[in-house]
């Protein structure tokens, strides 16, 4: 029987719950396609960072190197520990060092779910660049707490960076409806943005079956809105897609139901599959936390890990629950209660 090797990071909050649910789910799956699942599990969070100092422990890496894939709850407990020293103490470094450079995040209503907007009909892949670009951490502040205080964050976009991330959308789109979308605000910043569309126009002429369409970040907000079904695979900087990606799960009902993977596409290095909607530190322990994002995230590991099948009858169990009126309304059901509707589904 193949055996694969998960890392479980349950991390802050809601997090936990979501992923005890999202492990149930999966195990399951694992039993009835013939694989089994081997998880670890670490307790790095924002309570491990005021016992210890840090996020995760030194060599926590390497640790997670020999990992097949990375399965993580949420991070971050502002109250606690300021998000900037959550943020780049785990999820950051993880994402970097292993090199997943590349963001998915599926933006569809599911069976049974009403969404805000008049349309119904979308289905949305967001790319979102996830190593660099505004995120890169270069920068610094000097004279602090004076009233001469001078703080710099400087945007790295590399020439490779950019285009792995639109190769990698490109692809993408070839194998969906042949649409993609990349996202700038170039008519301002006329530097880094400049230089993105130009590689978008570039790459564009291998990918001729590929229709490509450059938008400003406020005109794809507001398309995402008022058109969402004209759009197909989105292509965005780290902050942009990150921005553009909340409002992907807005449209589709809400963050519970807003999964991602952090991807690396060559395999050199595990891949993490997490939730969108952060730790909620105001409802956790409450058991009240939707857990389908976690569980979709887990659908999208399986199937990274090859197990198509797996995967497909996850995504048909979710989506029967949601059909049920079970995990469609936020806050209507506990965690629990969503958890075991999709587990009965499952077979």
């Amino acid at each position: 029987m193949k055996t694969y090797k998960i890392a479980l990071l349950p991390g802050d909050g809601i997090g936990r719950d979501v992923t005890a649910a999202a492990w149930a789910v999966l195990e399951k799956a694992a039993r009835l396609n013939g694989f089994s699942l081997d998880a670890t599990s670490y307790p790095w969070s924002c309570d491990y960072y005021l016992e210890n100092g840090s996020m995760m422990h030194a060599d926590g890496i390497e640790t997670l190197r020999s990992f097949d894939a990375i399965l993580l709850g949420a991070v971050g407990w502002p109250r606690k520990v300021p998000d900037s020293v959550s943020l780049h103490g785990l999820l950051l470094p993880i994402r970097k060092a292993f090199v997943q450079y590349a963001n998915i995040r599926p933006h569809r209503l599911l069976p049974g779910v009403q969404g805000p907007l008049r349309s119904d009909g979308f289905d949305i892949l967001c790319i979102r660049e996830n190593t660099e670009g505004e995120y890169s951490g270069a920068g610094g502040r000097v004279h602090q707490g004076t009233d001469n205080e001078v703080a710099v964050e400087t945007s790295i976009f590399t020439r490779m960076g950019v285009k792995r991330i639109l190769r990698f959308g490109f692809e993408q789109a070839r194998a969906r409806r042949g649409k993609l979308a990349s996202v700038t605000k170039s008519n301002a910043q006329k530097y880094s943005m400049v230089f993105w569309d130009e590689i978008t126009q570039r790459l564009s002429a291998e990918y001729p079956d590929v229709e490509v369409t450059s938008y400003h970040i406020d005109a794809m907000a507001a398309r995402m809105v008022m058109a969402p079904d004209s759009l197909d695979v989105v292509v965005a900087s780290n902050l942009f897609g990150d921005i553009l990606t909340d409002l992907g799960a807005a449209i589709q009902g809400g963050l519970g139901f807003a999964a991602s993977a952090n991807i690396n596409p060559d395999r050199s290095a595990p891949s993490m599959f997490e939730p969108v909607h952060g730790s909620a530190p105001d409802i956790a322990d409450l058991g009240i936390a939707n857990p389908i994002a976690a569980i979709w995230s887990g659908a999208m590991m399986l199937e990274h890990l090859g197990e198509t099948a797996a995967a497909a009858r996850v995504m048909a169990s979710i989506e029967a629950t949601t059909a049920r009126g079970i995990g469609a309304i936020p806050g209507k059901d506990k965690t629990d209660a969503i958890t075991a509707s999709v587990l009965s589904a499952l077979g």
